[in-house]
């Protein structure tokens, strides 16, 4: 493939629903530029579970297109595109106009230039209208059909470009192309004051002045082009890449620059390697060159570069500004990672990816891969930045986290289908702890002799609840304790406190004060006053009314209005509470609310079905409460069983 100049370059995006035709899409647009006879493509959902780059060559042009996953479990690999696109093409379902993959597509690319694609217009269930009445609710008058349907009968005719002659259309077409045109030059008038003076003066605009302005008003969004096609019989799609080529128009800075650029997307090879996709934003590379990468602060030298043909690497002498590339076995990058040849450039923002919406604990199916499966998720999360692998110290569990189940049993089937290792997914182990309401006093007494020297170790301490994890004092007067050995009291009851007296669960928020005791000269020993202090700890727990405690989770819930009354009667059956509520710009509602964390494992599916798919949520640990005593008996009972 060769070198493209930074102004023939053009990064597309690809998004929306699952099933609406994004990937059709990119096979007839493949078509079109003549890189592949047209495959028989039908209406079935292929369901994309990562992004892919498909760089099409055409009249002079290099589209380097993203095809996104339709599914909101895989909305990371969209915020990876998205970064290195210079415009979204959202496709959207003519028969389903507003799908959820629809409206997450228009969320997502909020201040990003953007073309409508409406697809499957010459179905006989199209509503059209009701598509262009959405887009126009959503987008109060940049909405403009460059390229719309002409019906006759109830059947699709042809397809109407906005700059045509409209002697030959009828009746409502003819006057919704008149009335389109309009409103498009009314909005390339407004892109500056020249062309608005002259516009209201009754001048014709030239050709010139129009694309300038189409460009100007698309890259700020004030323009957003609607293209009707049908990608199943190759409706629209010429059209598709020529508004591409004409009105996006992204002004990089030239190959005189130096070198910088950044990665949006890690892919981890079980052969190849890792694999970095990478945005050139200014100068030019060229292969052997060597780089600083500007987050890690190491210098790396990038061998060769790529772009990619079909699913294999095609070297490239070098790139320019705009193009996107591919570099191999280069250890220190990861997403998001900003590279140059000036090591003082400054670094790009990194990319803000969504935090896990379900976790669950993961363990092999074969137990000695314990350590092959965290060295492989570990891969996979570099990845995919939406995933969390860690390891809870407390209830000893390895726990994955990501956007859904769809997404984890995806993870899941590629550590067995690439690394061939086999894992089971289970449901989450609550880390209760364990504390004291009341207060006690109490003495520990250790004695044992067994021919030779005793074991001999006496200690009174009172306990009651704190504020801290943990708080010990001393009272001694007349060293019926020695001072050395008070520290293996304070220890002894440190070490007690990793087991707590009800469910054997840590224990927490006590002061312990050791105010009396008595020792013996030749038995006593730090052992003995350790032992001593266990004692004193149990019986302490024991008459200072123990009570169990949960992990409080604050949850901050975004939610379209008519879901708000089920999901609040919902927080309040998981025990929970709502904190408040507040509007967004985009017509949600934040809800912040409260709920034990033994009530949310599975609050990202229910959530789901809730809201159809259109509630997301972040959640944090605030603090432990007490477990009410029903629930706190069951708990204590199925530990100790």
């Amino acid at each position: 493939m060769k070198v493209y100049d930074s102004n023939m370059l053009r990064n597309v995006a690809i998004l929306g629903h699952s099933g609406c035709g994004k990937t059709n899409l990119i096979e007839t647009i493949s078509h079109v530029a003549n890189t592949k006879k047209i495959p028989k493509l039908t209406d079935k959902v292929n369901m994309t579970y990562s992004m892919g780059l498909i760089p099409i060559e055409y009249e002079g042009y290099k589209f380097n297109l993203l095809d996104t996953p339709g599914y909101t479990d895989f909305s990371g690999d969209v915020i990876s595109a998205l970064k290195a696109s210079d415009v979204a093409v959202i496709v959207i379902d003519a028969t389903d106009p507003l799908q959820v993959g629809t409206e997450k597509a228009l969320e997502l690319t909020e201040g990003i230039p953007k073309i409508m694609f409406i697809n499957k217009i010459d179905n006989e269930k199209a509503r059209y209208k009701d598509v262009i009445e959405m887009l126009d609710g959503k987008f109060a008058h940049k909405i403009i059909a460059m390229i719309s349907p002409v019906y006759r009968d109830g059947k699709f005719i042809k397809l109407h470009n906005v700059f045509e002659n409209v002697d030959d259309l009828e009746g409502e077409f003819k006057e919704q192309a008149l009335k389109m045109k309009e409103a498009l030059m009314e909005l390339i008038a407004e892109t500056d004051d020249e062309t608005l003076e002259k516009y209201f003066s009754g001048e014709e605009l030239t050709k010139e002045e129009i694309q300038r302005g189409i460009i100007i008003g698309v890259q700020r969004g004030d323009i957003i082009p609607v293209i009707s096609g049908s990608t199943i019989n190759n409706v629209g799609t010429k059209e598709i890449i020529e508004t591409i080529s004409s009105y996006i128009d992204p002004k990089y800075q030239d190959v005189k620059s130096p070198f910088k650029a950044q990665v949006f997307k890690t892919v981890v090879d079980p052969f190849v390697g890792k694999m970095s996709y990478i945005k050139v934003l200014q100068g030019e590379i060229k292969k052997d060159s060597e780089v600083y990468n500007l987050n890690r602060d190491t210098k790396e030298k990038i061998a060769n570069i790529y772009t990619l043909n079909g699913s294999e690497l095609v070297e490239l002498e070098r790139a320019e500004a705009g193009d996107v590339i591919l570099v191999t076995k280069v250890p220190s990058l990861k997403t998001g990672d900003t590279i140059s040849k000036d090591k003082n450039e400054i670094p790009e923002d990194e990319i803000e990816f969504p935090k896990p919406q379900i976790y669950y604990a993961v363990s092999p199916k074969n137990k000695n891969d314990e350590e092959k499966v965290g060295t492989i998720l570990s891969k996979l999360v570099e990845e995919d930045p939406t995933l969390h692998f860690y390891r809870n110290t407390e209830t000893k569990q390895a726990l994955l986290g990501g956007q859904g189940e769809l997404h984890l049993k995806t993870v899941i089937n590629k550590m067995k289908d690439k690394f061939g290792t086999e894992v089971n997914l289970d449901d989450l182990k609550v880390a209760y702890r364990e504390t004291i309401k009341g207060k006690s006093d109490v003495q520990g007494k250790h004695k044992k002799q067994s021919g030779g020297h005793g074991q001999y170790g006496d200690v009174k301490i009172r306990f009651e609840r704190s504020s801290e994890p943990f708080e010990f004092d001393e009272e001694i007067f007349g060293g019926s304790v020695p001072k050395q050995y008070i520290p293996a009291v304070e220890k002894g009851l440190k070490e007690s406190m990793a087991k707590g007296i009800l469910a054997g669960y840590p224990v927490t928020q006590i002061k312990a004060t050791l105010y009396d005791g008595s020792y013996h000269d030749v038995d006593s020993s730090e052992m003995a006053f350790k032992m001593a202090a266990s004692i004193a700890f149990k019986k302490g727990m024991e008459e200072a009314n123990p009570v169990l405690l949960e992990p409080i989770m604050k949850l901050t819930i975004t939610i379209p209005d008519e879901y708000m009354g089920d999901v609040m009667g919902d927080i309040n059956k998981r025990r929970g509470k709502i904190l408040g509520m507040e509007p967004t710009d985009n017509g949600k509602q934040v809800l912040t609310a409260e709920a034990p964390q033994a009530e949310t494992f599975k609050y990202a599916i229910d959530l789901r079905a809730m809201t159809q798919g259109r509630g997301y949520f972040e959640m944090e640990l605030v603090r432990y409460s007490e477990v009410p005593a029903q629930i706190a008996e069951k708990i204590i009972a199925a530990a100790n069983k």
